[in-house]
């Protein structure tokens, strides 16, 4: 189906919906609930309502990054978090930094994690690299 083909469609939806910039939680729980709509029909949305849904999509990620974005840690309150979290002593990463003595240094901000240090903690974890970054 072209673009051409669906324009009636689609206009037809925006009228019904009147997407614009996300202001309030209300609005981001409206279009979210349409969004919701359109994703449980699956396969079976008409072409319109999946150019409806990409464009709510872009909307929501919009509103909510402005609004729900994590505050910035430093990349020892991430480790320290991640050693909380599955239960770790400085001991137990020993290995990755090479010495204990490293690990208390970068949990004091001390020293600044390596690039290796960084590589090594994503796989042992699991995580992205940009939680340490």
């Amino acid at each position: 189906m072209t673009l051409a083909s669906n324009v009636p469609a689609y206009v037809q939806l925006l009228h019904k919906t009147v997407p614009r910039i996300i202001r309030s939680e209300e609005e981001n729980e409206h279009f979210t609930r349409l969004l919701e709509e359109i994703s449980r029909k699956g396969g079976k949305a008409t072409a319109a309502e999946e150019q409806l849904a990409e464009l709510l999509t872009l909307l929501i990620e919009e509103f909510e990054e402005k609004h729900y974005a994590l505050p910035k840690s430093k990349p020892e309150q991430v480790l320290r978090t991640l050693m909380d979290a599955n239960g770790l002593r400085q001991k137990d990463l020993a290995k990755i930094f090479g010495a204990e003595s490293t690990v208390s240094a970068v949990l004091n901000g001390k020293r600044k994690m390596t690039a290796q240090h960084i590589k090594r903690l994503c796989k042992r974890f699991a995580v992205s690299p940009e939680l340490f970054l």
